[in-house]
């Protein structure tokens, strides 16, 4: 049954009732809970999920966070990949040395976390002290034609290092290394004998060189401290270099051995902890955004890496990198994602998600509870001091609370983007600050709001002018046959506004059906096409005593250039055509939206508000005379969250808002005549229209045998 509503029913106005702070301030007092915890609340079951992943520690548990950008994903993710990493043990080091067996090849050791760098900072030293002293070592080698002196130095420079090896156990010390290392060092030094070269350079000035001392040096790739937890780190640019690593440049006369310019990537760096990347930083690579993808496959399905040289075409340092051994690396990885990447990705590569059994959904909308309205408020508190910004009253926290009803334009439900609440509040607190208030109240947060579609009302404005010049046109006064003012919702991200737009229908004899005249030169999309077929689907279905009907009904969106889509209009689309069949007027002050099913029932559409908005505006800039409203579906109820301009309006009287919940409840608030009343007048149309087709049809001629 047609139903208009009173101003209480057009938003929801939350009870400051539940309220028991004055302002913000007074929830820091209460709980020491940061932001990130009271978003938590708003995504109980993602946690749950998260924290559960988290827990196995077997590979191959990675997870996969799902949400819509603003969400928290990366914010909340990262503070339970935190939480998670402090009961985990500090990870190992990972070292790079010369391989003195493997003809240079890289020799990779994972060490007790910090031991790395104590290894490092010993060799270095003992670098330093053999170019020092190698000089009167090998002069007292010849003078003793013995290397009993290098065999002291070099065993009493081992006992130093291992000493400085605080933290590796004495039984884990990399003994093996350290043999092959004295090996390697009395072997090149045994046959040595002092040479003058005709210009008169030593030998021994060549020995003393990089590429000699560098072997013994180590190349530390990854570093932690033994006070750490686990590593958690986020890669916000992922590349194949950031990702995997790589092998430094080098300089036609640089001397350094080939490992000491390994350096490892961010899967290495999260050995033993956590990753956190975003899907579509690696989708949005054109260049290597598939080679990443199926790099980092390759690493989920064996569990190890193998530094490249990703920098170069070219094959140079190969031999070193295809020779080199594979490094087992544990991460848990979290990948971050929308859903539409994901099911876009699952098509071309099912089985890459085999590896992320854990997936958390972050929900784009909760229920409006008492305990959720807590959550948010304590939220806005946090963030305040998070910011250094004034506090909200209770009555502000109300507004920014029904914004976030108004973001999914559900009374019963809150929108989960976060990120937006968080600069609306900013904003809030600036208007404030302009103020000069101590806090932020009512005011600052609906103006706040109103600066926000001033600052993207441009293209709006210059549609509505382009109404009130008559170049569009819109009646909003009066009745006619035939017409009617749909309403177009236009969302380009920021800018996102209503608009009405005329649709026209002429009803003449003929057998061709419906015909819109924007899908016969292909400027309408699916979804509307379907409304259409729907609607001719009523039609047939109404007058089903006078089929087949003798009917063709035109159907156009007037002045629409760029091409029409949705089904939103086909309620208004069928009015248009029963008025023209009828031949009873329409009237032009109301504007509807509401999508139809075959039984003549109304839909609900989105993108209510800011279509009544959006017409509302129309109207006030042409005149309001009381008579004009819109007409919506009943189902929609639920969905109105409009501005206090609109309300105001309805309150005094200029301006009217509408249900349906079928057919025969909108044509009558249109026309003010029944169903049945339209029915007979189109009735006796379509009969009309029978008998000029029948007149018109060529006679047959009588043969006579």
């Amino acid at each position: 049954m047609q139903k208009t509503l009173t101003p209480q029913e057009l938003t929801l106005n939350v009870s400051l009732g539940q309220f028991s702070f004055v302002d913000t301030s007074a929830l820091l007092v209460e709980t020491q809970d940061n932001a990130q915890y009271q978003a938590w609340v708003a995504q109980a079951e993602a946690k749950k999920a998260a924290e559960f992943g988290l827990s196995i520690q077997q590979s191959g548990f990675n997870l996969l966070a799902l949400g819509e950008p603003g969400s928290g994903r990366t914010t909340l993710m990262t503070s339970v990949m935190h939480d998670a990493a402090k009961k985990w043990p500090a990870a190992s080091d990972l070292v790079a040395l010369y391989q003195f067996e493997g003809n240079g090849k890289p020799l990779f050791m994972k060490l007790p976390a910090g031991a790395g760098v104590q290894l490092k900072q010993a060799l270095d030293s003992f670098v330093r002290v053999f170019a020092k002293d190698l000089a009167s070592l090998l002069e007292a080698k010849v003078q003793q034609n013995s290397i009993s002196p290098l065999q002291i130095f070099v065993d009493g420079q081992l006992s130093v290092i291992k000493a400085s090896l605080t933290l590796i156990e004495p039984d884990k010390m990399p003994t093996h290394y350290f043999n092959t290392l004295k090996k390697d060092i009395l072997e090149s030094l045994e046959n040595w004998q002092p040479t003058t070269s005709p210009d008169g350079e030593s030998n021994l000035e060549a020995l003393i060189s990089e590429s000699f001392f560098g072997r013994y040096r180590a190349n530390v790739l990854v570093e932690h401290h033994a006070t750490q937890h686990a590593p958690v780190l986020y890669d916000n640019d992922p590349s194949l270099q950031s990702l995997f690593g790589g092998i430094e440049g080098a300089g036609e006369a640089s001397n350094i051995p080939d490992f000491l310019r390994l350096r490892a990537g961010n899967l290495m760096r999260a050995d033993g902890g956590t990753l956190l990347l975003h899907l579509r930083d690696i989708l949005a690579d054109e260049q290597n955004g598939t080679h990443i993808l199926e790099k980092l496959h390759r690493f989920l399905r064996n569990g190890t890496l193998q530094i490249e040289d990703l920098s170069s075409s070219s094959n140079q340092g190969s031999s070193l990198i295809s020779a080199q051994a594979a490094i087992p690396v544990s991460v848990k990885i979290v990948l971050i994602a929308t859903r539409e990447d994901y099911y876009e990705l699952l098509s071309v590569k099912p089985d890459f998600f085999d590896y992320f059994p854990i997936k958390i959904e972050f929900a784009d909308q909760v229920k409006a509870t008492p305990e959720n309205y807590a959550a948010y408020a304590s939220f806005i508190a946090h963030k305040c001091r998070q910011h250094h910004c004034r506090h909200f009253t209770a009555e502000a926290v109300a507004i920014l609370l029904q914004a976030m009803h108004r973001l999914i334009e559900d009374q019963t439900r809150l929108s989960t983007k976060f990120a937006v609440l968080e600069k609306l509040l900013l904003e809030s607190a600036a208007a404030a600050n302009l103020r000069g208030a101590l806090l932020v109240g009512i005011e600052d947060v609906k103006s706040a709001i109103q600066r926000k579609y001033a600052r993207h009302s441009y293209i709006e404005a210059h549609m509505r002018d382009s109404i009130v010049d008559k170049e569009l046109i819109i009646s909003v006064h009066g009745e006619c046959i035939g017409q009617i003012n749909g309403l177009t919702h236009i969302d380009l991200s920021e800018a996102s506004f209503g608009s009405p737009v005329r649709i026209s229908a002429n009803c003449y004899p003929g057998s061709r059906g419906v015909l819109t005249i924007d899908r016969e030169v292909s400027m309408s999309g699916p979804t509307h096409d379907k409304g259409v077929m729907i609607l001719q689907s009523w039609l047939h279905t109404n007058f089903a005593l006078l089929n087949p009907l003798n009917l063709t009904a035109s159907l156009v969106f007037e002045q629409e250039y760029s091409g029409v889509d949705g089904d939103s209009a086909s309620c208004a689309e069928l009015f248009a055509l029963l008025s023209s069949l009828a031949q009873v007027p329409i009237k032009q002050g109301i504007a509807v939206t509401g999508a139809l099913n075959q039984h003549g029932e109304v839909l609900p559409v989105g993108g209510l508000n800011e279509k009544i908005e959006g017409y509302f505006r129309v109207c006030k800039e042409i005149g309001l005379d009381g008579k004009q409203g819109v007409l919506m579906p009943e189902r929609n109820m639920r969905h109105l969250m409009l501005s206090d301009e609109v309300i105001k309006a309805v309150e005094n009287g200029q301006f009217h808002i509408a249900t349906m919940n079928n057919v025969a409840d909108g044509i009558l608030y249109l026309t003010n005549r029944s169903l049945p009343e339209i029915n007979d007048l189109a009735e006796v149309a379509l009969n009309d229209f029978k008998k000029i087709l029948e007149t018109n049809l060529p006679k047959r001629s009588v043969s006579s045998f």
